[in-house]
């Protein structure tokens, strides 16, 4: 195998940190990166450098933001009955694609896990029941974890968090997806598809 100079293997293992990168991809990306004019690689550190430093938490929801609050607390368009507890940044932005949500969010910064070392103090579930309890015009919290065994159980946390505060607290409906083929759908998707029902 051949030997990179010690630059590159170190952009090399940097790259490999990254989510979904592995070694083969890695490699594609800091070619790439090298083949375009040195600006190219100077604009992308300058714009990693600037997001790190400038970007924080949400005072209010943990949504990530230059201000002291996100745009969407500070908005007064937003419905405040509703509030939807998501697991990262990217779940809001996915959920603002829609068109269809104009409530508040909480951002929990992941979910528990134990395995990974990942605890109630590592998320904002503390700030969420303040929140909850503080505001007292929230009517629904939606949880909108991911539907996994690490979602799910942060789900149920939540839910026995909020049990003496008087606020509906729902899941997110799980089942099909559209254009999904029942035939080929799992149990456990067939199931939930079958809970989620709705009258036509």
């Amino acid at each position: 195998m051949a030997e990179y100079p010690p630059s590159l293997e170190r952009l090399l293992h940097e790259l490999e940190k990254l989510p979904g990168i592995g070694p083969r991809t890695a490699q594609r990306l800091a070619f790439h990166l090298l083949k375009q004019p040195a600006d190219i690689s100077r604009a992308l550190a300058a714009a990693l450098v600037d997001a790190r430093t400038k970007l924080h938490p949400c005072r209010d929801c943990f949504n990530l933001t230059e201000e002291t609050l996100c745009n969407i607390c500070a908005s007064s368009n937003r419905e405040r009955s509703s509030l939807l507890v998501v697991e990262d940044p990217s779940d809001v932005v996915a959920f603002e694609r829609t068109h269809e949500y104009r409530g508040l969010y909480h951002v929990l910064g992941g979910t528990l896990s134990p395995l990974e070392g990942r605890g109630p103090q590592d998320l904002t579930l503390d700030a969420l029941v303040e929140r909850v309890k503080k505001a007292g015009s929230f009517k629904e919290i939606i949880v909108a974890t991911d539907p996994t065994v690490e979602g799910d159980s942060t789900a149920l946390y939540i839910q026995q968090l909020l049990k003496g505060v008087t606020v509906k607290v729902t899941r997110l409906a799980r089942g099909l997806p559209s254009g999904g083929d029942v035939e080929y759908a799992d149990e456990s998707t067939l199931l939930k598809a079958l809970e989620g029902r709705r009258e036509l």
